[in-house]
């Protein structure tokens, strides 16, 4: 089989002469690039403008994101590439097509994924990279193809299909409203619907959050609840690491984090943590339970263009004082103390830490439509719901 680069006209020749002979038109104003990492950065800040609500990762964290040799999620440099559709030289359509094999082994699957699916309100482009996608994943075994998934452990996923109006919070999956018709123009279907929420925190009372179970255990020499503090974060972070995995080990779609990939976003987080935002919770000395958020870095992200520039520490210091929104990264139960009112002295914990930092907002990740359980609590903390989101699949 040939290597990438030997791969890449190949694919080009392929994509662009199934897709003339589908629309009778020239192809010739087109170009599909593999591996490209400059014009794959600029795609959505050539495309979306500059009051779309996308923000873009940081250009170092993406470029490290998409190398298999640096991103632990993937123990395979060769289990990761990427597109660039380009018209007239300008940039208009970008997408990642990558393996996730401990995902596959644990659910028996030959899934293929695609990812960071961004592109203008263009068919032809659109077809050309979900072709593209299709080609690498079908010619290394891939039976179907399923995304978005970018590219982290705890990654953000799915396709934004309502409540484009809404600003993402860091975390949060986002993309133009023209997105879901691409994909099901060129033949994908939709399923796992999702919801992202939004908690508003002026006004909101912790205390509803602490009912008989919690004093009950609030009360027991055994429990201790600790913020997780710079100084030990790392040691906090191990702990969260086992807690994590036990905690979703029954949740679809969930693959164990390795050390490697914990640690690989852990450190990230390191750069914009506060310490009062977050908390562990111990019984006897052992963790139990975990909850995680961080400061919503994209207004930083968007005033630096996501780039390292001379301005950067000016935005950074500027943000660091007017912080207003959190975004909840993960939390989490040990199984076996699961319903006993951890959850809810966690977040009181993590929430009441917000209120006095000044944080005025709180952004939830997705939460599935068949998790019962996330939802009801949700409804009872009065959140509400910001973006609607799908999986795409497709047979290959």
């Amino acid at each position: 089989m040939p290597g990438t680069r030997e791969l890449q006209p190949l694919l080009e020749d392929n994509t662009l002469r199934a897709l003339r002979e589908r629309t009778g038109r020239s192809m010739s104003e087109y170009s599909l690039k593999e591996r490209d990492f400059g014009s794959f950065f600029e795609v959505p800040f050539a495309q979306y403008g500059p009051n779309s609500p996308y923000v873009s990762p940081f250009r170092s964290d993406l470029q490290k994101m998409l190398d298999g040799s640096l991103n632990p999620v993937f123990d395979d440099p060769d289990a990761i590439s990427y597109f660039t559709v380009t018209k007239g030289g300008t940039p208009v359509g970008r997408i990642t097509a990558h393996i996730h094999r401990r995902s596959n082994e644990r659910y028996d699957e030959r899934r293929g994924c695609f990812g960071f699916f961004d592109c203008a309100d263009d068919l032809n482009a659109g077809r050309l990279l979900l072709n593209a996608a299709a080609e690498w994943l079908l010619r290394r075994g891939c039976d179907h193809m399923v995304g978005n998934f970018n590219l982290t452990a705890m990654q953000e996923m799915g396709v934004v299909v309502g409540g484009h109006e809404h600003a993402p919070f860091v975390g949060h999956h986002y993309n133009p409203s023209w997105i879901p018709g691409l994909l099901e123009d060129s033949g994908f279907e939709a399923y796992f619907p999702m919801t992202t929420w939004r908690l508003g925190l002026d006004g909101f009372d912790p205390e509803q959050l602490v009912g008989p179970k919690q004093r009950e255990l609030i009360s027991s020499a055994e429990f201790t609840i600790e913020p997780i503090v710079r100084r030990r974060f790392r040691v906090a972070m191990e702990a969260t690491w086992s807690l994590l995995n036990d905690s979703f080990e029954q949740n679809p779609l969930f693959v164990p984090l390795t050390e490697a990939e914990f640690k690989y976003q852990a450190d990230q987080m390191l750069v914009v943590f506060d310490p009062r935002v977050s908390c562990l919770a111990k019984v006897g000395g052992e963790p139990v339970g975990v909850v995680v958020c961080l400061p919503d870095v994209n207004p930083l992200l968007r005033a630096t263009r996501s780039r390292l520039q001379l301005s950067t520490p000016w935005h950074y210091m500027r943000f660091l004082r007017s912080r207003a929104r959190a975004s909840l990264i993960f939390g989490g139960v040990r199984r076996d103390h699961q319903d006993r009112g951890v959850a809810g002295i966690t977040l009181r914990h993590a929430i009441t830490g917000m209120q006095r930092a000044g944080y005025r907002e709180l952004g939830v990740s997705w939460v599935s439509d068949s998790n019962g359980p996330s939802l009801r609590q949700m409804e009872k903390l009065g959140a509400e719901p910001r973006h609607r989101l799908n999986l795409f699949r497709k047979e290959l």
